[in-house]
């Protein structure tokens, strides 16, 4: 939800990208070097040469990225605002499966997006790497803000836009290292943060020690939260098992996205590691002696049976009477190597997909426009959706944006329908979204930096 450095293309650059190949295709990329340069030929002609349409910033690929973000939008409004899973059908699977992934999908476009205004293909250094360094803590330090402004409406959404202000910050030194590094920093984390996670939780709950933090912490007496110990620790958007997926976010963002295959071969490593994590967790929940039970017994949920990709099993009752055994599931928010190893294989699927789609398949490109014109101005939408519920729910109350059955179906399908309306006449004349504007104006000091 940020606004990089390279302009989210407008409308009419989606219908550009539809007429002009895009850079990353493999009929685009750059010729052998060992194949032999072509003659020269005279100009005998007095017509001029054709100037080249020069698509903006590759469009394939920011249009594809936009589309990953679009479509983030619209699942984190199906948890928002529409029916719960328990309606069942197709309609409650869809619901469920929209739990918590499009979170993850938006950590690992933040990871991306962090890239890209920090330079890619390769790092700014010097004085640009300075300046893109500071516009990026100026834009952690609003989003930060912005966030807490947005969860003083007392809404039942958990704002996730304070937590990814502080993973900006969080990760911001290692925008230099290679992909390879940033994918095994990646797998560290996911491998040993959840771990650490648990045990500070328990920590934090039998001791007193996390409300002596909180009492000397200003950010908590400013925002009347927990502060750094809830953002770091116990919120809903931990960073320390965050970071994970902005790393992998950032790892792709590395990848020469010119290279034929490459998307194949995300969307391959993708699908293994949503299989590694979700049958990872099947497995375990089923050969470990008890553990289901130990799980349902611990949470206020129903069945741990679907623990390995659901979250119909409930949350624990408290961090100190959370068993070893919820280390095993992959539960949507539930902060396990599990959940992170499937989710991040989850959101590198549709990542690709969506890339694949904007570079080859221009008639779908521009049937999918209304998504990507969300996802370019992804803030501004996902700012207005909580404000519009607070509305709805807090001022002028309409029960239908308040309901957990299919009457909040229509409820669903008009915000998305708002927001894409939106979106599209506002890229059809502006090039970024109103907070994106105003997101990039403040961070027009850092051209100062020397």
């Amino acid at each position: 939800m940020t606004d990089e450095s390279s302009p989210v293309l407008p409308l009419a650059a989606l219908r550009e990208a539809a007429a002009v190949p895009s850079p990353l295709s493999s009929a685009a990329a750059s010729p052998s070097p060992s194949a032999s340069p072509p003659t020269p030929t005279p100009d005998t002609t007095s017509v001029p040469a054709a100037k080249p349409v020069r698509a903006s910033a590759q469009p394939g690929r920011l249009i594809g990225v936009d589309l990953a973000r679009g479509l983030a939008v619209f699942g984190m409004f199906a948890v928002h605002i529409g029916p719960e899973p328990s309606v069942g059908g197709p309609m409650g699977f869809l619901m469920e499966a929209a739990r918590g992934r499009p979170a993850n999908l938006f950590g690992v476009l933040a990871g991306f997006s962090l890239v890209i205004i920090m330079g890619r293909p390769r790092p700014h250094t010097g004085r640009a790497g300075r300046r893109a360094a500071v516009r990026i803590v100026i834009r952690s330090v609003a989003l930060i803000a912005l966030g807490y402004a947005l969860t003083a409406l007392d809404t039942d959404i958990d704002v996730i836009l304070s937590a990814y202000g502080l993973l900006f910050l969080m990760v911001l030194p290692l925008y230099r290292l290679r992909a390879a590094t940033l994918a095994l920093l990646a797998a560290a984390g996911a491998l040993l943060l959840p771990q650490i996670l648990y045990a500070v939780r328990v920590a934090l709950d039998e001791g007193s020690w996390g409300d002596t933090l909180i009492s000397w912490d200003p950010l908590a007496r400013l925002t009347g939260t927990d502060g750094f110990v809830e953002l770091l620790f116990t919120g809903e958007y931990p960073v320390l098992t965050w970071a994970p997926f902005l790393l992998a976010g950032m790892a792709v963002a590395r990848l020469d996205l010119n290279r034929p295959g490459i998307r194949a071969r995300l969307a391959m490593v993708g699908t293994g590691l949503a299989v590694a994590g979700y049958g990872l967790s099947w497995l375990a929940l089923h050969l470990v002696p008890g553990a289901l039970n130990m799980i349902a017994s611990a949470t206020d949920g129903g069945s741990a049976s679907s623990a390995w990709w659901s979250d119909t099993v409930g949350e624990p009752y408290n961090a100190a009477s959370t068993p070893l055994a919820w280390l095993l599931v992959a539960v949507p928010h539930s902060q396990t190597t599990f959940s992170i190893v499937g989710n991040t294989g989850v959101a590198l699927v549709v990542l690709a997909g969506c890339l694949y789609i904007a570079d080859r398949m221009p008639r779908l490109t521009r049937a999918t426009a209304p998504i990507a014109a969300v996802g370019s101005m992804a803030l501004t939408v996902y700012t207005l959706h909580v404000v519009a519920l607070w509305l709805l729910t807090e001022v002028w109350y309409v029960p239908a944006a308040d309901s957990d059955t299919m009457a909040a179906l229509p409820t669903l399908l008009a915000f998305i329908a708002g927001a894409a309306l939106l979106a599209v006449l506002w890229s059809a004349r502006f090039r970024r979204g109103p907070l994106e504007y105003l997101l990039h104006t403040a961070t027009l000091p850092a051209r100062r930096v020397r």
